[in-house]
């Protein structure tokens, strides 16, 4: 682990894009929906950022946060335990003046007395809904060779389904740039029109001081969403740069996407494209390591520790603890922490939160297009 600061603040907004997958974040934020077997969605930005040598990080939190605070305690494994920075959690209400944050220019003016008592020269912000392995040194780097006022880094793909298809565009705001010479021009909120576009990955780099007066200029003034309400009208004032991502990043849109993203990790190509740079780390969960009974079949699969298969699984990742009974036959699959197959059932095309227990004998399939969940706690 690097160790290195880089002179660089580290801000994470957790919360964004929860309502594009509602079922998965009734209980908790998007930054901790579980990912690829045994990491939670914040791991990839967390890590990223201090395998790049920032070890001060911030993570503005908004709502349903227990489980994130659960995960990341004082942020041992990831070397942030210090005397100075380390991590910061900041929750809605943690000073006399908060309230319930709305979009990243409320979030960000609620800790302006925090941002102004740091040392740190740069801030790189980002949300937690892509799962990558990110190189913040040379985004960094980049934004300083352009002597840009600020840099967006994006991605050149399609626009996901999960967010074309969302009954609230206004709650799951993106953005796509029209680029010229590396210079972000114009800036498209929800566009609509199919085709491979530029589109954000929501991170972005400032100086500190010039982050510091947009806000509060922007706060004063009723802004609420950064890109909309303090990029867009100031692209001819500011000198805004794009950096393109071109490496390996999972993208999570909807629970189409959620299923997808993890499916395709089965491939080893893509696997080591998201992990084999730098590690990932997560939270520890001291366990045996996983038990195949005498009968068991595992083909193609992503398998945490603490799980015990005495049926038959195909092309599934399993979380830690999950159980697979004598007889269970389970394909295509996602199967959270702590999930149970009991004995003869047949499970395909399933999403399974935590603790959830499928009685001996059902049959429970869903299809590619269409994947089943079962919520939290349940019992089929």
């Amino acid at each position: 682990m690097i160790n290195t600061n880089t002179n660089v603040l580290g801000i994470i907004f957790p919360n964004v894009y929860d309502e594009l997958v509602s079922e998965l974040t009734s209980e908790r934020l998007m930054a901790s929906i579980p990912f690829a077997s045994r990491y939670r969605m914040i791991d990839f930005v967390l890590s990223s950022m201090v395998n790049c040598g920032i070890d001060n990080i911030t993570v503005l939190v908004r709502e349903n946060y227990f489980s994130l605070l659960d995960h990341l305690g004082s942020g041992r494994e990831w070397d942030l335990t210090r005397k100075n920075g380390g991590l910061n959690i900041f929750p809605p209400f943690a000073q006399k003046n908060m309230g319930i944050y709305g979009g990243k220019i409320g979030m960000l003016a609620s800790i302006l007395g925090f941002l102004k008592s740091q040392k740190e020269k740069y801030v790189v912000m980002s949300d937690a809904n892509i799962a990558f392995n990110f190189d913040f040194r040379a985004l960094v780097d980049a934004h300083i060779q352009s002597e840009a006022d600020v840099t967006v880094a994006y991605t050149k793909e399609e626009l996901p389904a999960g967010i074309l298809a969302s009954d609230d565009l206004h709650k799951a705001m993106y953005y796509t740039f029209d680029l010229e010479d590396n210079r972000v021009k114009k800036i498209h909120i929800n566009e609509q029109e199919k085709g491979v576009k530029n589109l954000s990955m929501n991170i972005l780099v400032f100086e500190r001081e010039l982050l510091i007066r947009l806000i509060n200029e922007a706060f004063i003034g009723g802004g609420v969403y950064l890109e909309r309400d303090i990029l867009v009208p100031q692209l001819n004032t500011l000198k805004v740069c794009g950096y393109e991502y071109q490496e390996y990043a999972a993208r999570i849109s909807g629970l189409k996407s959620y299923f997808d993203e993890n499916m395709k990790l089965l491939d080893n190509a893509n696997l080591e494209a998201l992990f084999d740079r730098n590690p990932i780390y997560t939270k520890i969960r001291d366990d045996n390591p996983t038990r195949y009974i005498s009968g068991a079949s595992a083909k193609n699969v992503m398998v945490a520790d603490g799980c015990m298969i005495e049926g038959e699984v195909e092309n599934c990742i399993l979380f830690r603890g999950v159980k697979i009974g004598k007889g269970a036959k389970v394909k295509n699959s996602i199967l959270m922490q702590d999930t149970v197959i009991e004995p003869g059932v047949e499970a395909e095309y399933i999403i399974t939160d935590k603790k959830v227990t499928i009685s001996e004998g059902k049959e429970l399939k869903g299809t590619d297009s269409f994947p089943v969940f079962v919520a939290k706690r349940q019992v089929v």
